[in-house]
């Protein structure tokens, strides 16, 4: 399994919802690729706080900061 084949099935993967094969074959793959180790790992620790934080609003001087770094200043003013 490559790392861009492996994406579409993290999500599923960290919920335990994915079939035992394809599971063996992300693991396998993590054992030799440490950087989609870190990133799910990562995952991981984003989806534990998101469901112990909940949703919050984002002050609008962090969401305005965050949307310029990320190059999403259009889809801000769109929602405006």
């Amino acid at each position: 399994m490559k790392c861009q084949e492996m994406l579409g099935a993290l999500s599923d993967f960290i919920d335990g919802e994915l079939e035992a094969h394809l599971c063996a074959e992300i693991e396998a793959h993590m054992r030799d690729c440490p950087d989609c180790q870190v990133m799910v790992d990562t995952l991981r620790k984003t989806m534990v706080l998101y469901r112990k934080y909940g949703q919050s609003q984002v002050p609008d001087d962090v969401q305005h900061r965050l949307y310029a770094v990320l190059d999403l200043e259009t889809l801000k003013t769109e929602e405006s």
